[in-house]
């Protein structure tokens, strides 16, 4: 899976150039880059505290063997 932040920024810069060229669907494959990235970021997120949650219940449930 490619870095969200690389596709974040990736948006930002396709979608300055669609505004610098007025080429309306560079700036919405710009936008919807840039979304990509921002909802892989939250993903990746989850994700983490997701796996946070797994492992602190599986240190209660050890503990108490």
């Amino acid at each position: 899976m490619a870095d969200p932040k690389f596709d974040e920024a990736k948006g930002r810069v396709k979608k300055a150039a669609g505004d610098l060229t007025d080429d309306p669907d560079l700036k919405r494959e710009g936008e919807a880059d840039r979304l990509a990235g921002k909802a892989k970021q939250k993903i990746d997120e989850w994700e983490d505290k997701a796996s946070d949650a797994v492992d602190r219940l599986k240190e209660k449930a050890t503990r108490k063997q």
